[in-house]
């Protein structure tokens, strides 16, 4: 019998020996962290990989201000049938949208306090920045930052606290945080050289008698992932691995892989769940407490003012709600848009400058290699840390004229705000890859722009293949760079968001090439020449 059973244990027995008998039990204390046989309604409300979407987007969906009106009414409905109510984040607020990055997320962190969040995990997005703006953001925010795992390596302390307990009506809940490992891989080593990312399994397992000593339930707000029955591949280990791992939680609310979970995954006791991104849904899930045990629980995730796009008679673009419409909070929306505009004017700030035009003309950049494509898969391969990168030429919309550049520019040039994603793949994998890439036609969006490979196309076969320089070796590991609209399978590439090693960075293609053009300005375009890479005979 596992901690969980004996807690929720009936007694025959008067309530003093009862409470008497769970001192004994491992986890409990003698002022109890519940009243005997009391039933608590508690109503957990989450998002999580908020990245920059403060504002709604221009089909008027999401946006913090609906959430807020959407959040209120739901903690109004919750008093008043006598629940209490927890609004959690599972992190990543930073990183996305240029009007949010370009002013530190101070509007989302200002907003997220205005709507009332408790907790929120730290997400690998937070060292998207230096450590002075991740403390000034915690002031802004003014809830608790949560991560058990990460540690200074100074002074071998938490550089966040590990948990908070709140008081629900009575009931003690504890919030634990934890992040994901490969922070130290996908984050910027700059901001992250100092800290330790321990193993969240191993820290669960030191802390999990604390912790139920401390709260009626246990509650991890996680950055980690949720990967379908622990498949977590070259990723880290997620949410799943923890709750299988380490018996004694009770709701696991996560982050970072960005997955719509419309029901609880339920792995050793415990409830995981998880709300996709961007605020695009709020997850609700409403638990009744006895005893220590949740007796019934109620999930379902709310969509902000989502729609289905379709066409009308004529053939234009139409969008329908999914469900009714959500007012955005007028107060929220007065805080907001001074920061929405601030945003707006700072894209004309000069973010580089170059010599020489960039080729992303629509009949050049579909028809053949150019420079600019050049720029885009290399700025990609950097930043991802890979092997090789492939962009498809549809994703390049202008030119980028030589002279000062703006971020506007940047956005002119990649209007699509893909993500940037990457895959771990054998030789051979690659090399079939590889192949479907050699198939684009000429004139397609799908035409390949491409970094670190070589390789000569012939009837439709591929040969000669180079990898930065070296023969491709079919039984080796690479790492492809490529965006998400790729990865989901778009233009009719390979679809590798569902391989096992396939990892989603949050970094939009416009902004890092705006960090590569920071990084490397004054730039050249003849650095980038066309060297007829893919050599299409």
């Amino acid at each position: 019998m596992d901690y969980r059973q004996m807690r929720g244990m009936v007694v025959t027995l008067s309530a003093a020996v009862l409470l008497a008998g769970c001192s004994m039990m491992p986890g409990y204390q003698s002022d109890a962290t519940f009243a005997p046989d009391k039933e608590y309604k508690l109503t957990i409300l989450h998002t999580n990989d908020h990245h920059g979407r403060f504002w709604q987007n221009s089909n008027g969906e999401y946006g913090m201000a609906a959430r807020k009106t959407l959040i209120d009414g739901i903690r109004a409905e919750v008093a008043a049938d006598g629940g209490s109510v927890l609004l959690l984040s599972g992190g990543d607020i930073n990183t996305g949208v240029p009007e949010s990055d370009m002013q530190d997320a101070e509007p989302d962190f200002k907003g997220m306090a205005a709507i009332g969040y408790d907790a929120m995990a730290i997400g690998n997005h937070e060292f998207d920045n230096a450590r002075d703006v991740l403390m000034q953001q915690q002031e802004w925010a003014g809830f608790s930052f949560l991560s058990a795992n990460i540690y200074r390596r100074d002074n071998g302390m938490t550089l966040f606290p590990a948990y908070k307990v709140f008081d629900v009506d009575g009931m003690k809940v504890v919030v634990v945080g934890f992040t994901t490992e490969d922070t130290v891989k996908i984050g910027n080593p700059e901001y992250t050289s100092d800290l330790e990312f321990r193993s969240p399994v191993t820290v669960a397992t030191e802390l999990m008698p604390a912790l139920q000593k401390r709260g009626a339930l246990v509650i991890a707000a996680t950055h980690m992932g949720h990967y379908a029955d622990a498949n977590h591949g070259g990723n880290a280990p997620g949410d799943v691995t923890l709750a299988r791992s380490v018996s004694g939680f009770d709701v696991i609310v996560g982050g970072h892989s960005q997955v719509a979970l419309s029901e609880p995954d339920v792995q050793n006791g415990a409830l995981i769940v998880q709300a996709h991104e961007w605020g695009k849904y709020v997850g609700r899930l409403d638990l009744v407490v006895k005893n220590g045990d949740i007796i019934s629980s109620n999930y379902r995730l709310i969509p902000i003012n989502l729609k289905n796009k379709g066409k009308d008679a004529e053939g234009n673009s139409v969008y329908t709600l999914i469900e009714d419409e959500i007012a955005e909070d007028a107060d929220m929306l007065a805080m907001l848009t001074p920061y929405q505009e601030a945003g707006a004017e700072s894209l004309n700030t000069v973010i580089g400058t170059c010599t020489g035009n960039f080729v992303g003309e629509r009949s050049q950049v579909r028809s053949s290699e150019t420079n600019l494509g050049n720029l885009i898969a290399e700025a990609q391969r950097v930043k991802a840390g890979a092997d090789v990168a492939i962009m498809n030429s549809g994703g390049i919309r202008a030119d980028m004229a030589c002279g000062d550049i703006t971020y506007k520019h940047v956005l002119t040039v990649q209007p699509f705000a893909n993500i940037l994603t990457y895959v771990e793949l054998t030789g051979a994998e690659l090399f079939d890859y590889l192949t479907v890439v050699a198939s684009k036609e000429a004139g397609s969006g799908a035409f390949a722009q491409s970094a670190g490979v070589t390789m000569d196309v012939k009837a439709g076969m591929i040969s000669k293949v180079m990898i930065g320089g070296k023969a491709l070796d079919k039984a080796a590991t690479y790492r492809l760079a490529i965006n998400s609209f790729m990865a989901s399978g778009g233009d009719g590439y390979t679809k590798v968001s569902d391989h096992p090693n396939f990892v989603n960075t949050g970094f939009v293609d416009a902004d890092l090439l705006v960090d590569y053009i920071q990084r490397n300005s004054p730039m050249s375009s003849d650095d980038f020449a066309p060297t007829g890479a893919i050599n299409r005979m």
